[in-house]
């Protein structure tokens, strides 16, 4: 008897994924891909709830092909789909969470933009229940893109189609040894070495759910996690992607979505011992990542913090951050016939403060929405006025050399 190879291994990771685990293998049995096609690997992460007991119960009476797999808990994510990876026979592999379900015909959408492009991943459109998903990836499909040419890097999530074949020439695995962000490193680098990347932007191929108990994994862990997440992104990005523009295009992810939210709002709410511990943790990503052109591609609000980072200047972001968190508006002075507009944030102009104008100088996608603005010259403006105080900083290992 010949055995057929399946076309998509769904891994399911399942912690105490009760009552949501129903949805969820509800949703895979009503994909409309022929079920011989698809294997469902489900690993219980030691869970106490029942879902172990559920997930046999399902496998015993669906007809799709189901294999069981239960452990002791691992802490985290990464585990459990490390062990599904390993069984997993499927030319392509589907990571789903288990509170969180597929969209009607997802994985045959998904398959046929795989073998029509020939292309290693497969993006599909992403809805939230109770939960915001990424939204800046979704203008229009693309039957073929990459990580530099769109804004996928904005969805590094892991419930992605994926050839199997990709992952396992290049031995890729989640890393266990992160308790939060594994999953944006192993997308990224699967990004970075797939041959095409596919974009359904048309049809919703997944549901995110929020769960009402707030155990989702994304919403756990401490701030320190975060930083560690944020260095491991960003090392693998230097890793693979040479100095230069397209790598600072990739590094604005961690920056925006990791790093700057440590120096959000908050912030103001930590004590002082944890403030400075941020400021360590942060100090080394920002001297050895932040560049002109990440300065570029950021709004006005991250650049200005990521520069009194950079400067070491807290005293003047506390202040920043008590404007941000007033939820005022900054006055935008228009300069240059309309041409330049700058955001006054606190301390724009204030000689004691000495923050080059540059830093607060609006790129046209976040001037246009102010009135008095007139597209036109300010993308080579900002670019010399970001070089301009770059110098302006302190000289990277001064301080050691001193």
């Amino acid at each position: 008897m010949t055995v057929t190879q399946p076309d998509v291994s769904v891994i399911i990771g399942a912690y105490e994924a009760m009552p949501y685990l129903v949805e969820c293998l509800a949703s895979v049995e009503a994909q409309t891909l022929d079920h011989a096609r698809i294997e469902v690997i489900a690993v219980d992460d030691g869970s106490t709830d029942g879902t172990g007991e559920y997930l046999e119960e399902f496998a015993a009476r669906t007809s799709l092909t189901v294999t069981v797999i239960r452990q002791d808990n691992s802490g985290g994510p990464s585990g459990p789909r490390n062990v599904g990876l390993g069984k997993a026979a499927g030319r392509y592999v589907f990571f789903l969470d288990a509170d969180d379900r597929l969209g009607p015909e997802a994985l045959e959408r998904m398959v046929a933009m795989a073998d029509r492009n020939n292309t290693d991943v497969v993006v599909g459109k992403v809805e939230g229940v109770n939960r915001k998903p990424p939204q800046s990836m979704w203008g229009s499909t693309l039957e073929r893109t990459d990580v530099f040419s769109s804004n996928i890097k904005f969805t590094l999530s892991a419930q992605k189609l994926f050839r199997r074949a990709l992952l396992e020439r290049h031995s890729m695995r989640f890393d266990e040894s992160l308790w939060t962000g594994e999953d944006a490193l192993f997308t990224m680098e699967a990004y970075l070495r797939a041959d095409g990347v596919s974009l359904i932007a048309d049809h919703v191929c997944y549901y995110l759910v929020g769960r009402e108990d707030g155990k989702h994994v994304t919403k756990s862990g401490s701030w320190t996690l975060r930083f560690d997440s944020a260095r491991a992104l960003m090392t693998l990005i230097a890793d693979m992607v040479p100095e230069g523009p397209r790598r600072d295009a990739l590094m604005v992810r961690p920056f925006v979505v990791t790093l700057l939210p440590q120096f959000g709002p908050k912030f103001l709410k930590n004590s002082e011992k944890v403030r400075q511990q941020k400021l360590d943790l942060a100090k080394p990503l920002i001297e050895a990542y932040w560049t002109d052109e990440v300065a570029h591609r950021l709004r006005v609000h991250e650049r200005l913090r990521a520069y009194l980072l950079a400067a070491q200047r807290p005293d003047l972001l506390l202040d920043v951050l008590e404007f941000i968190k007033s939820n005022e508006t900054p006055e935008a002075v228009v300069e240059k016939k309309g041409r330049r507009l700058y955001l006054a944030y606190p301390h724009f102009r204030d000689p004691e403060a000495g923050i080059p104008d540059s830093v607060f100088l609006a790129e046209p996608r976040e001037a246009r929405d102010f009135p008095g603005y007139r597209a036109g010259s300010v993308d080579i403006l900002l670019r010399r006025a970001v070089r301009k105080a770059r110098r302006m900083l302190p000289v990277r290992g001064a301080s050691a050399a001193a």
